[in-house]
Order: C-alpha cells, then sequence, then structure tokens
C-alpha cells in the first residue's frame, strides 16, 4: 500500500483499538510485566506495520516523533473512555495494574486532552511537515501544552497522597518525556516568517493605545487576571486571610483535594503566568516586541490544557463530593474560570494574525 505519510500516520494512530482489545482478551496477569510487555509488543508492531504501509516518509525527525505521540494520544482517549465506562474491555487490564493518580479526576481529564486536542495536533503538525508547510505556530502551542502537562503531572505524582512509584512504566512515560522535550527545542529553532511590509509595520507602530480599543480591553483584562492567578496561589498555600478561606470553601473547594494535581496547578498559575502577565502588559503599551506572538502562543496552549483540567477535574464524579463545585455556586465559577481561559486564547489570535505592532520595522533596502 503506497500511502502518503500523513495518511499513514492517521492509519496507525487508530491501531490502539483493536490492539488494546486483543491484550485486553490475552492478558490475564494483573502486574507491570505484564503490562511493560503489552507495551513492547505494541512498539514492536507499530514499527513493522510503519515499515509496510508508509513508503515515502519526510527527512524532519519530528515527523516520527508526532506519529508516535498521536498513537500513544489514542490510547489515552481508549483509557479515558473507559474508566468513565463508556467503552469496556480494552484497557482493563491496564487500569488494575495503573497507578491510582491515573484514576483520579485530574488525571482522568488530562487523558481527555491528550486524546482530543493533542491528537488533532499531532495530526496538523505530521501534515505539516508533509507537505512542506511551517508547523511553528501550531508547535508552539503544544509546546505550551505540553510543558503544562509535564510539570502538573510529574509534580502532582511525586507530592500528591499517591507519591510517585518506580517501575518499567515509569520509564516508558520518563523516555516520552525526554523525547518530547526534544522536540519543544527544535520547534523553538524553526525560523519564524511574518509576511507583514515595512509600511505596515510602521502604520501600526504610530498608533496610539488609543487608537488601538482591542489592545485597550485586553490591557484591562491582564490586571484582574495576574491578581487571580495570584490569589488562588496563596489560597492553596494555606493563606490566614479570610477572602482565601472564603473563597476556597464557597467556590473551589477542590483545590484541597489531596491528590495535590490542583494545588501544584495553581502554584505553575503563580509562578508562570503571573509574570507572563507582566511581560504581555509591556508587550502591549512599547511596540517592536518581537516575542510576543512566540509568548502568547505558548502560554494560551498552557492555560488551556491547565483550565480544561481544572475545570473539568472540579465537577467530575471521580473528584470527592466535599470537593466538587457546590451547585449554587457553579455559575460564577465557570464564568471566571472560562474568562480565564478563553481570553488568553483571544490576545494569542490577535497577536499571530496580525502581529505588525511586535515587529521590528527594517527597511526595504537593507532586506535580501
Amino acid at each position: 500500500m503506497n500511502a502518503r505519510a500523513g495518511t499513514g500516520v492517521f492509519v496507525l494512530s487508530l491501531m490502539p483499538i483493536p490492539i488494546s482489545y486483543i491484550f485486553n482478551s490475552l492478558i490475564y496477569s494483573n502486574s507491570t510485566e505484564a503490562v511493560f510487555f503489552a507495551g513492547c509488543t505494541t512498539v514492536l508492531t507499530l514499527a513493522i506495520s510503519a515499515r509496510f504501509l508508509i513508503k515515502k516518509v519526510p527527512e524532519d525527525p519530528l515527523f516520527y516523533v508526532y506519529a508516535v505521540n498521536a498513537f500513544m494520544s489514542v490510547v489515552n482517549l481508549i483509557i479515558g473512555l473507559e474508566q468513565d465506562n463508556i467503552i469496556d474491555d480494552f484497557m482493563t487490564f491496564y487500569l488494575k495494574e495503573a497507578k491510582p493518580h491515573i484514576k483520579t479526576a485530574h488525571g482522568h481529564m488530562m487523558s481527555y486532552w491528550d486524546g482530543c486536542v493533542h491528537y488533532l495536533v499531532y495530526l496538523l503538525m505530521v501534515a505539516a511537515i508533509t507537505w512542506g508547510d511551517s508547523y511553528r505556530a501550531i508547535g508552539l502551542y503544544w509546546v505550551g501544552s505540553f510543558l503544562m502537562h509535564v510539570i502538573v503531572y510529574i509534580l502532582g505524582n511525586a507530592v500528591g497522597k499517591y507519591g510517585i512509584r518506580l517501575s518499567p512504566l515509569f520509564h516508558l512515560h520518563a523516555l516520552y518525556v525526554l523525547v518530547s522535550v526534544w522536540a519543544c527545542f527544535r520547534v523553538f529553532s524553526q525560523p519564524s516568517a511574518w509576511d507583514v511590509s515595512f509600511l505596515n509595520i510602521q502604520e501600526a507602530q504610530k498608533k496610539s493605545l488609543a487608537q488601538r480599543p482591542l489592545d485597550v480591553l485586553f490591557i484591562i483584562y491582564l490586571i484582574p487576571a495576574l491578581a487571580f492567578c495570584i490569589f488562588r496561589g496563596l489560597a492553596v498555600l494555606d493563606c490566614p486571610s479570610e477572602w482565601c478561606q472564603q473563597y476556597i470553601l464557597q467556590y473551589e473547594p477542590y483545590l484541597k483535594d489531596p491528590s495535590a494535581y490542583p494545588r501544584i496547578q495553581m502554584l505553575v498559575n503563580m509562578l508562570y503566568s503571573g509574570p507572563y502577565y507582566i511581560i504581555t502588559l509591556y508587550g502591549l503599551l512599547v511596540p517592536g516586541c518581537v516575542w510576543m506572538p512566540d509568548l502568547t502562543l505558548v502560554h494560551s496552549g498552557a492555560l488551556a490544557h491547565a483550565q480544561f483540567s481544572h475545570i473539568g477535574a472540579s465537577m467530575h464524579t471521580r473528584t470527592p463530593f466535599s470537593y466538587r463545585v457546590p451547585a449554587d455556586s457553579q455559575t460564577v465559577f465557570l464564568l471566571l474560570n472560562l474568562l480565564y481561559a478563553l481570553v488568553p486564547q483571544a490576545l494569542c489570535y490577535r497577536c499571530v494574525t496580525r502581529p505588525a505592532f511586535f515587529l521590528r520595522p527594517t527597511s526595504p533596502d537593507k532586506k535580501d
């Protein structure tokens, strides 16, 4: 079968569906070694199938990284669906041996994010590489989402009530993290090329803040957003302030969940998003900050992942009832968290689609 590389990756990414069902029927031993053997056999099967299915592949090594990650994303989606009893008899053998944190609400929402959003991103990246198109923008969005996933996932496992347990599965996950981190650096190394004329850059940078009403709205948003992320960071640090205590009690009791995922998430938001908002304020006020489009891409991907997992876990039935959002506070909770998640996406879209204000003008006679 002489399929185009991108089509071949899509077909291979669906192989976890029959493979997981077959292994679930064959494996009766609920041991880490059995799961490890299943994983190694799956990788071997994938490699052999790829050899016959894909004849011509691009030279970019990221093609292979995203192809494998697309495969793993479907595995995570199957895990999430089986834990919600939507499907059955696909990953039972794995879930019996899996570490408890995988079965928490936060880990559950991470599986859905990886199985849906990351899967789509991987396929788009594969398609872009196959056709020779630029993939830097969507790659940076993935970088932010992946880094947020890794930081919260690893630290949450280490300090949560379940702790961390070294096993062959942990070493496989560590290999996945190392390869993906290498992919992040490679995405960053791609040259950024903005097709904006010298005159457009000059015209955009001559406008005062009053002539940029959309940027004014973003600036107005960034100030309370900074306060909000600091406030929740202090709340999970057991700040004795009555405001913090009442907020946790009435609106986000999930922040006290013993799994430690929400605590790590809020601390990362405070230490990462806090400085970002200050830097972004500067970038919206001072022209020529060429790092703004890239920074907003990374941050919007990270925050989208974080808020999806946090909102979902705060209301999921796997979260103990005492830590779920109270029914009479759900409207306020959703309004605050959705605004906190969606406005950065709009800011990213503004910076990427109209980057003239953030570029440094280079006169035509100085260009190659």
